[in-house]
């Protein structure tokens, strides 16, 4: 059988892009301010209804010294995991992530995409305008589009073998006229790999628009089924899977973020399948990329685990900023 030696879990935020200084200095209020957000139990509503209930301790939440502290914190994480990915040595890096209208558009949003060409283009970045797009542009390639390695004959293999295992797929060998691929996998090839780039199966969930997003217990399905795959690869291939994405956001809803990392250290299946709907709503929709992720590490172990809870204004708004390793063993 083939090895899945390493699983990975990253949030992708442009905040991550950010300097410490726009955390610091309110580059993302006017953003927030014209924004729509669900609440943490579902409900649509807007900055001024979040900042006029917001804690008493919301102040102390965006402190300077506190933002600046986890905008540490995730810079630490992210190299740890890129140096994670590269101690691995693997072969084939599956990546699972959303498409936020970058590949697909509404006249066709499959629920479920496999992409199976040689490469993969990241488009040049083009002219920031502020600090948001600044932080966006980090995502693209300064000195013009770049092509990555894709691992097609996994990802060919992946199709196949997901095929017969009931799941009606969207598969894609190349992009279409002016398309590159999205902040999901563009990310991972930005900030998580070195000058030689590990060849990605990328793997495409529709967790952002309704109403065509899989359920949490499809997204645990589909994971444990790309685990099956793996295992009936060729055996000498070493091979990864990695969570792009979440955890929650807009609003930072650090009790179910806590509630999903503490369900992996417990390898807990009947949480993922069940994970409730309205917590799975605006952004906070990635965590079905976490939820995929958890049906394929299966009984890997967390090795480790960053989670800062991303505030940025004083509504509290942001993301839940989570990075974690999976290994065999690591627990023992």
């Amino acid at each position: 059988m083939a090895r899945l030696v390493a699983g990975y879990g990253s949030s992708h935020s442009p905040m991550l892009a950010a300097r410490v200084e726009d955390w610091v200095d309110g580059a993302f209020v006017p953003r927030d301010r014209a924004r729509q957000f669900v609440d943490f139990e579902g409900h649509p509503c807007r900055y001024d209804d979040l900042l006029a209930r917001a804690p008493s301790d919301a102040a102390e939440r965006i402190d300077p010294q506190a933002l600046r502290q986890r905008h540490a914190n995730v810079q630490a994480a992210i190299a740890r995991l890129r140096d994670d990915i590269a101690a691995a040595k693997l072969d084939a890096l599956i990546v699972i992530g959303d498409d936020q209208e970058e590949l697909f558009d509404h006249s066709n949003m499959p629920a479920i995409g496999v992409y199976y060409g040689e490469t993969i283009g990241n488009a040049q970045s083009g002219p920031a305008k502020g600090p948001l797009d600044r932080a966006r542009m980090r995502f693209q390639e300064a000195d013009g589009d770049v092509d990555y390695p894709v691992h097609a004959g996994l990802a060919r293999h992946l199709i196949d073998a997901l095929q017969g295992d009931g799941f009606d797929l969207s598969a894609m060998a190349k992009t279409a006229p002016g398309k590159f691929e999205g902040h999901a996998i563009s990310y991972v090839h930005r900030f998580l790999m070195g000058s030689v780039p590990v060849p990605v199966v990328p793997v495409f969930l529709n967790a952002y628009y309704p109403p065509n997003q899989p359920t949490p217990a499809r997204c645990m399905a589909l994971g444990e089924a790309i685990r099956r795959a793996i295992d009936a690869f060729d055996p000498d291939t070493r091979i990864g899977i990695l969570a792009s994405g979440g955890l929650s956001h807009f609003l930072v809803d650090e009790g179910f973020d806590h509630a999903v990392i503490d369900a992996f250290k417990r390898h807990d299946s009947g949480f993922f399948r069940t994970a409730p709907l309205h917590k799975l709503m605006s952004g906070s929709s990635e965590i079905r990329n976490w939820i995929c992720l958890a049906g394929a590490v299966g009984e890997l172990d967390l090795d480790w685990v960053s989670y800062s809870p991303g505030y940025r204004t004083p509504a509290l708004t942001g993301t839940g900023l989570c990075f974690a390793s999976f290994r065999p063993g690591a627990a023992s």
